[in-house]
Order: C-alpha cells, then sequence, then structure tokens
C-alpha cells in the first residue's frame, strides 16, 4: 500500500487524457497550493487501466465504467469519484462493411464482430443497445477480441474469440474477415463502412429521450489509501476536476450534459451500465449504485 505524506503539498501521478472537461487541468490553468499533479503522458488513457488496477501505478486516473464494475466486484481497493470525464452517444460505434454484405442489428446473431476487449466500455454500451433495443442476445454472437481483461480473474464468456493481437479490428473489417467491428473513435473515414444501427445519431437522441442519459466511458478513481490517508487531497483533487470542468465552453454551454458531477447525476447511467453489464456477464451480480461509492465520495459533488 502507498504511504502518502501525513501533511502538506502533495503530487499525485496521474493519468487523466485530454477532454474538453480536462484542459484546463492538463495546460495548467487549474493549479492547486496543496495538489500538484504529475501527469503520466498517455495520449489514451486506457493504456494505464491494467497498470493501475494490478499494480496501483498511478494515484489518480480515468477508469472505464466497465472495468470499474468489475473491480469493485473483485473487491480492488480503489475509490470511485463521481465525475465522468469521457461520455458520449454510442449508437454510431458499431459498422459494417457494405461491399461484403448488408446487414442489419437484427442480422447479428450468428455473425462475428470485432472489438479490441469483451469488456471495453463502448462494447458494453453498443451491446447493450443492441440487446434491449434491437433484441440481440449477446451470447448469440461470435466476439473477436484482442486484449485480455485488464483484471485477472475475470474470463470472458464462451462467445469470445481471440484473434491475432498484431491483427487490427479495422483490417479485418475492411477486408471482410469479420461481419461488423465496434470501433468506438476508430471508426474509418471509408464510404464502405455504414453504421450497423441506422440513422445512429437520431437514434441516438430518441434513446436519450426514453432513457435521460449519455452513456459514459470514463469516470476518475484513486487509491483507498490516498482517501484514507489524505482526504484532504483527494477532496482537493475533486475540486480541481471539477473547476476544470467548469472551464470549458463546450459542457457549458450544451443542451445535454455528457459528463455530469455527483452520484445523483449519475445515478440513471451507472444504473443502466450495471443491468447492461450484468446481462452480459461482466459482472456475476447486479450491484446497487449507492454501493459503488464511498461515504466519502457521496459527499463529493452533493
Amino acid at each position: 500500500m502507498t504511504t502518502y505524506p501525513a501533511e502538506g503539498p502533495i503530487t499525485l501521478k496521474a493519468n487523466i487524457a485530454a477532454y474538453p472537461g480536462t484542459r484546463a487541468l492538463l495546460d495548467g490553468r487549474v493549479t492547486s497550493d496543496l495538489v500538484t499533479l504529475d501527469f503520466a503522458g498517455q495520449k489514451q488513457a486506457h493504456s494505464g487501466f491494467k497498470a493501475m488496477l494490478r499494480e496501483s501505478a498511478f494515484d489518480v486516473s480515468e477508469m472505464a465504467v466497465a472495468t470499474y464494475l468489475q473491480a469493485h466486484e473483485f473487491g480492488k481497493p480503489f475509490t470511485l469519484l463521481p465525475i465522468v470525464v469521457l461520455g458520449r452517444f454510442q449508437h454510431h460505434c458499431i459498422g459494417y462493411n457494405a461491399d461484403v454484405l448488408e446487414l442489419t442489428p437484427e442480422d447479428l446473431p450468428g455473425k462475428r464482430v470485432a472489438v479490441r476487449s469483451y469488456t471495453q466500455t463502448t462494447g458494453l454500451w453498443v451491446r447493450g443497445i443492441l440487446q434491449n433495443d434491437h433484441g440481440v442476445d449477446p451470447d448469440s454472437v461470435t466476439w473477436v477480441c484482442f486484449d485480455k481483461p485488464h483484471l485477472t480473474e475475470y474470463a470472458d464468456p464462451p462467445s469470445v474469440e481471440w484473434a491475432d493481437p498484431s491483427d487490427d479490428p479495422v483490417k479485418m473489417l475492411l477486408e471482410g474477415r469479420v461481419d461488423a467491428a465496434i470501433l468506438g473513435m476508430n471508426m474509418p473515414d471509408d464510404p464502405r463502412i455504414r453504421p450497423l444501427i441506422p440513422a445512429p445519431h437520431e437514434a441516438a437522441r430518441d434513446w436519450y429521450a426514453r432513457n435521460r442519459l449519455v452513456p459514459p466511458n470514463h469516470l476518475i478513481i484513486v487509491p483507498d489509501a490516498l482517501v484514507d490517508q489524505r482526504p484532504d487531497a483527494a477532496r482537493e483533487l475533486f475540486r480541481m476536476l471539477v473547476e476544470s470542468r467548469a472551464a470549458a465552453p463546450e459542457i457549458a454551454g450544451a443542451a445535454i450534459d455528457a459528463v455530469p458531477v455527483g452520484v445523483e447525476a449519475n445515478r440513471a447511467a451507472l444504473d443502466c451500465a450495471i443491468r447492461f453489464a450484468h446481462q452480459q456477464h461482466m459482472i456475476s451480480k447486479p450491484v446497487a449504485v449507492d454501493d459503488l461509492f464511498t461515504d466519502f465520495a457521496r459527499a463529493l459533488g452533493a
């Protein structure tokens, strides 16, 4: 367990990437006399998730929702802070190659779909939408995966097939070796690739009207040791995150809040993520949203 200075200024190693809500934190506009952040310099924060969970490599890190739900189930010593740093609609994140076949969501049973990892949070949301809105049982699809789970305690379901790690889901899709792929921000700008869910942005707006939530991808976690030994530093860190978020005009002027703060503001989204994760065998049993947060974390942003 990491031991932190008992008092005074503290430097925290941070695995946080650049988004509108974190930009002021990374570029130094948000500072603190108590907490200094030493950024790990990862362009994509998910590159550090495994090291955070297995080695406690950082004092503060983004964490994918799906992965945190598993970490909570396996009793990992991390405190979830109620602030989203990356959230987006997901309907556009699965595509197929129209030069190879025509495909609808209802055609997916029996097909092969590439995704970086079964436990990737984009996959969690896309599969949940496909199952609950289009009747696609995730177990009826073969998920062609490349990365092992971040948590060694977890075993992927039998529907997972392993690809050569040196291969690439985009290449497999373009070459017709898979029927579809969940690609998120890696969706290629190629006329052959079409969204599996028709009119995905309109579908996302309709989904929001019915569910009143934006799917969160990443929240923030800190080691339990930081909260136990230096609650003042953890509280100040949260303040800095909120201040950085407030400095982003894209967030302040948005009609829909994709990066909400506080347990209540995130309750519906987390409850939905829990339901989807249980349906997809990522967690063995549902958990109450309140049980994801400690008393310390619940008081933040209240």
